[in-house]
Parts: structure tokens; sequence; C-alpha cells
């Protein structure tokens, strides 16, 4: 991890969001209602949802590690977006897809390429922005 400056705030705030996603990967379509369906009109939607997150998750880890971690945060969210599609094959609700893993990997490198042309790190420069937006 890199040296921030409230590294529990920062690893409680990855932990709620990896959580977010596994109840939302493990919860029935139902209770998000018909926001489902608002999504049905772009093809692959699903796959795209997929994508989304694991690039959001990839900039986020991305922002808290050493550059040279980089292929841990890779290697981690593809096991836990595998994880996430294994344990669906025993939710009687939800449909495993390996297409979703695809999916889960393609945001994964995408958001790690992103990280890798500057946007990782972040959480240093947002530290440091909050620490001079607050001094008095």
């Amino acid at each position: 991890m890199l040296p921030l400056q409230h590294p529990i705030f920062w690893r409680t705030l990855s932990l709620a969001m990896l959580v977010v996603v596994l109840f939302g990967a493990l919860s029935p379509a139902i209770w998000f209602g018909n926001k489902a369906d608002a999504l049905s009109f772009i093809k692959h939607a699903d796959k795209w949802v997929h994508g989304v997150t694991f690039f959001v998750l990839a900039v986020w880890f991305s922002g808290l590690v050493e550059r040279r971690s980089y292929w841990l945060v890779g290697v981690g969210l593809i096991v836990f977006g595998a994880l996430l599609e294994f344990f669906q094959l025993y939710v009687r609700y939800r449909m495993a897809d390996h297409f979703d893993i695809a999916a889960n990997t393609a945001g994964i490198i995408v958001g790690l390429t992103v990280a890798t042309a500057g946007l990782g790190g972040w959480g240093l420069r947002a530290e440091d922005w909050y620490a001079r937006r607050n001094q008095h």
C-alpha cells in the first residue's frame, strides 16, 4: 500500500466496495426492480456492467498501491470475479457465465492501463488535496 495518511479509512472503503459488488452479484435481479429493464436497450448490457464495475475496482485499487503492485491488483480482481461466478453456480436465481469473467478481465485491463497512464496513485493526491483544503 502507498504511504497513505489514513490507511484504515481506505481499507474500509475498499472492503465496502467489494461487499457491494458481492451483494450485487449474488442478489436476485428483482432487488434492482425495473432498473435492470432500463438497460435492456443496450446490447450485452450485463457484460458492460461487469466491465465497468471491474474497471472502477481496478482504478480504485491502483490508486492505493504502488505501480509495481498493479499486477497483484489485476490477479486479485480476476480471482474475485471468478469466485463471484463460482458462487453464482450455487444460487438458484443467478446464472454463472464465463463471458462475465472475460468482461471483468477486460475492465481490469483497461482500468490498469488507465492507471499506468497516470491515474494510478490517486490516493496520495486525494489526501494531499484534502490536507491543503483543510489547512487553517
